[in-house]
């Protein structure tokens, strides 16, 4: 399938809050499979905290909305290019990605992750690393089919 053609640029103040919101539901909607609403609530809040100190601000984080070539929004993307710290110097991490519901199966999801390996090795990565939670079978095809290979895997058992 070819991807269609994006643009990203810079998120937005405007755009931002309504992000950060939208992504920590998210994100905690899929730790409550592995702890309490309330952990994952906090884990969240300490996140954001500790990789967006800053919001838009933080240096080295790139918030960026991905537009079609009629300038709709159709994704957005946050990458990291000095995470994680414990990893290669050289190694960008795309902490998240997202097509809107509406533009979903239609190759923004490819199309995007693409522009955001070119804004990485644009600043001097030579890798993209990124963790993805195990349920999600739509983004695991999406990663394998531009390449990406597994570097390590958790498994867990309800008792």
């Amino acid at each position: 399938m070819n991807s269609p053609a994006i643009t990203l640029r810079a998120m937005r103040p405007d755009e931002y809050e309504d992000y950060a919101r939208r992504r920590d539901q998210e994100y905690v909607q899929s730790l409550t499979e592995m702890m309490s609403t309330e952990a994952a609530e906090e884990k969240a809040r300490q996140d954001r905290a500790r990789f967006l100190p800053q919001g838009l601000a933080t240096e080295h984080q790139h918030l960026l909305v991905a537009e079609n070539a009629s300038g709709e929004v159709v994704g957005h993307a946050w990458v990291g290019l000095a995470e994680p710290p414990t990893g290669p110097a050289d190694t960008a991490w795309l902490h998240d990605i997202e097509v809107a519901r509406a533009h979903r199966r239609s190759g923004y999801g490819r199309a995007i992750l693409a522009a955001v390996e070119a804004v990485a090795r644009e600043e001097g990565a030579s890798r993209l690393g990124l963790n993805v939670f195990g349920d999600n079978a739509p983004a695991i095809s999406l990663y394998r089919a531009s390449g990406y290979e597994v570097m390590a895997q958790q498994l867990a058992k309800r008792l």
